[in-house]
Order: C-alpha cells, then structure tokens, then sequence
C-alpha cells in the first residue's frame, strides 16, 4: 500500500484536529484557571470579570504582582526545565547509574528536578526580580498580580506539609508492595501454562472488581481489633492499626494489585521465553535470568505500571479518608476538608492553592518519566 493511499483526507484531519483541540482545552482549563486564582487576591480571584481574574489589580494594588521581566524570565526557567527533563535527563540517568539501578537513578534524578524546581523559583527567582526590576524603568513596574501567601499559609500555617508526607508515606508503600510482588506474580504467571495460573488470574479479575468500600468494610474490624491480635507478639506495646498509613497501604494494595499483575504478565507474555533458556544455559538459576535478563527488559512497563499504582494511591480519597485519623490525613481528604467547612474567601484561595500544589508532583513524574512512559505503553518490542 503506498504512502498516498494512507493519507488521510483533508476533512477528516480538520475533524480531528478541531476535535483534538476542543478537547485540549476543555481538559487544561480547569487547571489554568485554579492555577491563576491561586495566585491572586481573594478579591481578584472571585472576581465576575475574567480579566480581572487574570491580571488582579488588586493583587497589584496590594504590592504583589510581576513585571514583564519577570514573565520573560519565568518562561525561560520553564522551557528549559521542560528541555532537562525531556532531552538530557534521560541520557544523564543512564550514563551515571550503576548497573542494575536503574530504577534508583531516576527516582533520584527527579527529587534532584523537584529541588532544582524549587530552588530556582523561590530562591534565584525573587533575588534576580528584586535586583534587576528597579533598574528596568516602565519594563520593572508590575503589570500582572501575582502573590505566593496563600501557598505560604497552606503549606506552613495549615500543616499542608504534613499532609504531603502522608501522602509520600502512603504511596511509596503501595508502589514499593504492588510492583514487588506484581512483577515475581507476573512473571510467574507469564510463563506457566498451567490451568491453575490461569483460574488464579480470573479470581484476581473477579477481586479487582470490587467496590473499594466493601474491602474497607472487609478489612475495618481487623484493624480496630488489631492490637489484640499483635497482642500475643508484641505485648501490650501493640498498636491500633486504625488511623495508620499502614491500614490504607494494606488496603490500596489489596485494590491495586490484581490490576499490576495482569498488567505485569501481559508485559512478561511479549517477553520471549528464549532469553530466559539463554541465561539459564549460561548457568544463571531462575531469579538470577529474572533479575539480570528480564527484567532490564522490562523496565519501561515496571514504571508505567508503577506510575497507575501511584495514581491510585496519590489520588486515592474513599480509602483514605475512612482509614486515616486526622495527623495522618493524606492530601486529598485534607483539601476536601478545606472546601467543606464553613470558610471566608481567603480560605477558599487557601484551599485553591492546596489543590494546585497537589497536581505539580503528577507534572513532574510525567515529565521525568515520559520516554518509559511512552516504551511502556507501546510495549511489544524487545531490546536486544
């Protein structure tokens, strides 16, 4: 077939990019416009004309605001972060990672970013702004209100940090528990042929099907009595696990790992049995040609897999807001909270701003991990 009779028609591709677009923006919008809210005046950000939604006066007349400079030197920083993480990250983290810690690299590398991110936002840039703008006449004078208060009393004054650590407790211990044993339960499955490796992978189906608040309801009672069930081990020191990381981690991986272990074995399945007999010719046992052969291989659906187990847990709220007391509320509970009660409108900016410091870590993954993403999703190729 040759390449003309591929093309598509020129009405087609009007409807699809048109189609392509509206989509675009219906899905971006909201997250602009909070984005812009959150870094205005109460007044400012309420406001009935958009316009002044976008450049606040208010937030102007109160002192706070960017000059043109400063927009002009907020959108290099961003390109080139964007480049970093896209074009030279990549290189960097496997050129510098030892061998086999692949994983650890680029876990590393995007604390780095994260860092780097904030440190040149909330160190270099005001420093940079405050000296430069007095010496630029009318390109130094504040056209556009922006202010960082309401991130301030979030994240300081309201404890938001607290409630991030949660959240990093929580999900690092469902990515760690769900990929560990997903990938030995994957790759087993992937390649028995036994009737019973296929019974166990429906069953797994059947569970992942489940409500989330009925495993809640499973697993409750458990928790509530589980210091008389540790009693017999840990004495009368043994803990309540109701309220704890623990119990969400406990239930989040229940949820979330028949979803990694078929999605695991799928990836295993395009992963020929071949170069498992290789390695084991060469004298490797088992789970040393898993280690060493596969699961190279295999990196880039390992981090996709993990990046939809993170998702579920970063963003879980049912699970999370039943389980958890109140010191160890995860983010989103904690900014559901923040919307619920009975607030000013300085709290609800407050509460806007927790709800965009919530979505920068999602960025930032996808930034880093954007080529395995892609590997991952597209899987059916082997290296090598």
């Amino acid at each position: 077939m040759t390449a003309r009779a591929l093309q598509q028609p020129t009405s087609l591709k009007i409807a699809s990019g048109s189609f392509l677009a509206i989509w675009s923006v219906i899905a971006a919008f909201p997250i602009f416009w909070i984005t812009v809210m959150s870094f205005k005046s109460p007044v400012d950000a309420f406001d009935s004309n958009p316009l002044n939604v976008i450049f606040g006066p208010e937030t102007v007349a109160n002192g706070n605001g960017l000059s043109l400079f400063d927009i002009l030197l907020g959108v290099v920083l961003i390109y080139f972060v964007i480049r970093l993480c896209m074009q030279r990250l990549p290189a960097l983290v496997e050129r510098h990672s030892p061998g086999g810690w692949l994983v650890l690299g680029w876990i590393i590398a995007a604390a780095l970013v994260g860092v780097a991110v904030i440190f040149l936002f909330l160190g270099v840039f005001p420093v940079v702004s405050n000296v430069v703008n007095p010496l630029l006449g009318p390109l130094g004078k504040d056209v556009l209100g922006a202010t960082t208060e309401h991130y301030y009393t979030v994240w300081f004054e309201r404890g938001f940090a607290n409630n991030f650590a949660n959240s990093l407790i929580v999900t690092a211990g469902v990515v760690t528990v769900s990929l560990t044993v997903g990938t030995l339960a994957g790759y087993g499955l992937a390649r028995s042929g036994s009737v019973l490796a296929f019974w166990l992978l429906i069953i797994a189906l059947i569970f992942r099907a489940l409500p989330h608040s009925v495993l809640v309801a499973g697993y409750l009672p458990v928790f509530i009595s589980s210091s008389e069930w540790l009693a017999p081990i840990l004495g009368e020191n043994a803990p309540t696990l109701y309220g704890k990381p623990i119990a969400v981690i406990a239930v989040l991986v229940a949820i979330n790992q028949p979803f990694t272990i078929w999605m695991l074995r799928s990836f295993f399945s395009n992963i020929p049995a071949d170069l498992d007999e290789a390695a084991r010719v060469d004298g490797c046992s088992h789970f040393k040609a898993f280690r060493l052969v596969i699961m190279p291989v295999m990196w880039p659906g390992v981090i996709t897999t993990g990046l939809f187990s993170f998702l579920l847990a970063y963003n879980d709220f049912l699970v999370t807001s039943l389980l958890l007391d109140a010191s160890n509320q995860t983010m989103v509970p904690a900014i559901a909270g923040m919307f619920n009660r009975e607030t000013t409108t300085t709290d609800q900016v407050v509460a806007v701003a927790a709800a965009v410091s919530i979505t920068a870590p999602l960025f930032l993954l996808v930034m880093v991990f954007q080529r395995q993403i892609v590997s991952g999703l597209t899987a059916g190729a082997v290296k090598g």
